[in-house]
């Protein structure tokens, strides 16, 4: 099992904690975990954007001009796609962009992704992390004594003061256990998590 450091909000080691293997030291699937951050990515656009083709724009059931003796071009309709206002070719239709994965392959991407920030040193726990009321300064201060700057800080339980606190810093965003995912933990320098984030993750994917 791996040994991290433990800190406090001062950046001063406390102590040391073991990892579980099994979520923190899985051998990366570089595959899935490239699946599942384009999966992320592709859930998220909305599928939308739609234009009109030739057949829906309004106007053009009468043919502008006598096919022929007029020493222009031919044409049927002024909703042709090269007249202004006309349709578009190939327009684009509202669609699904939804990718699919199954639960062991979304399980073991995050590992991997969890497992890549141990291997890499780029993963931190705190003892505790509480603040005493929503101050941006606190937080900031605690990020400059762990000297990290674009960090993901993942919590166990609802904790409003932290997360209003860090809502102004830019690069840090907070997460709960329940809410991480392969594409933030690889988006941040550092992972950030607390003695009870780390307990509660490997209690689920242990």
């Amino acid at each position: 099992m791996a040994n991290v450091s433990v800190y406090n909000m001062e950046g001063k080691e406390v102590g040391t904690m073991e990892l579980n293997d099994a979520v923190f030291g899985v051998e990366i699937n570089d595959h899935l975990v490239h699946l599942a951050v384009v999966r992320q990515l592709a859930n998220n656009r909305q599928g939308t954007q739609k234009a009109k083709t030739r057949s829906e724009v309004s106007g053009g059931g009468r043919k502008p001009w006598r096919q022929k003796g007029t020493g222009h071009a031919r044409q049927g309709s002024t909703r042709s796609p090269q007249w202004t206002g006309g349709g578009v070719v190939f327009a684009p239709v509202p669609r699904d962009y939804s990718i699919k994965m199954n639960k062991k392959e979304r399980r073991l991407a995050l590992k991997s992704a969890l497992t890549s920030r141990v291997q890499e040193n780029k993963l931190i726990v705190l003892e505790d992390l509480t603040l005493d009321e929503a101050k941006t300064k606190a937080m900031q201060t605690v990020l400059n004594n762990l000297n990290v700057s674009k960090a993901l800080v993942v919590l166990n339980e609802e904790n409003k003061n932290v997360v209003l606190s860090t809502r102004n810093i830019p690069d840090v965003v907070t997460a709960y256990t329940n809410t991480i995912n392969v594409f933030d933990i690889l988006k941040y320098n550092t992972l950030i998590l607390t003695k009870s984030a780390v307990a509660s993750i490997e209690e689920v994917y242990a």
